[in-house]
């Protein structure tokens, strides 16, 4: 059984990474990579499941905020400087995802429906992840004296 090689990218590799690190009970031992970040993949029949409108749980937060978590590991591997990622969220699920490096916001998104985060595959995950990271280096590439700060 041949292994699909997004399960050896360095974005797929953190994000299974940080999700463990939430893993207060030891829940995700002996689990796949493919298992643990299941809960981030949101196909038609998923989202159909979800409503609309609703507040998201602490699980869904925590996914947020690894997701995150793992963007802001990949910014420091690249660029060797202290990416911090911060969540803001209100209890309806809206708000905010910064990474600052040094005095520079790398990374400012704003969170929507948040009860409805997610992606059609791992393979939309890696790429939007991807997206993210590439704006961020481009911004700490102009800016290098802030991001050193």
């Amino acid at each position: 059984m041949s292994v699909d090689p997004i399960f050896e990218t360095d974005f797929v590799r953190e994000m299974a990474r940080q999700m463990r690190a939430l893993d207060m009970y030891g829940t995700y031992n002996g689990w796949s990579v493919e298992k643990i970040l299941d809960p981030y993949i949101l196909t038609r029949e998923r989202r159909a499941g979800i409503p609309l409108i609703g507040d998201p749980d602490d699980e869904t937060i925590s996914r947020v905020k690894a997701f995150y978590n793992a963007i802001a590991v990949l910014i420091e591997k690249e660029c060797k400087l202290l990416a911090v990622p911060l969540v803001h969220l209100t209890h309806e699920g809206f708000g905010r995802a910064l990474i600052t490096v040094g005095k520079l916001l790398a990374v400012d998104r704003t969170l929507r429906d948040v009860h409805r985060f997610g992606f059609p595959s791992l393979s939309k995950m890696k790429d939007e992840a991807d997206k993210i990271l590439s704006v961020a280096l481009e911004r700490i590439g102009q800016y290098p004296a802030v991001a050193g700060l």
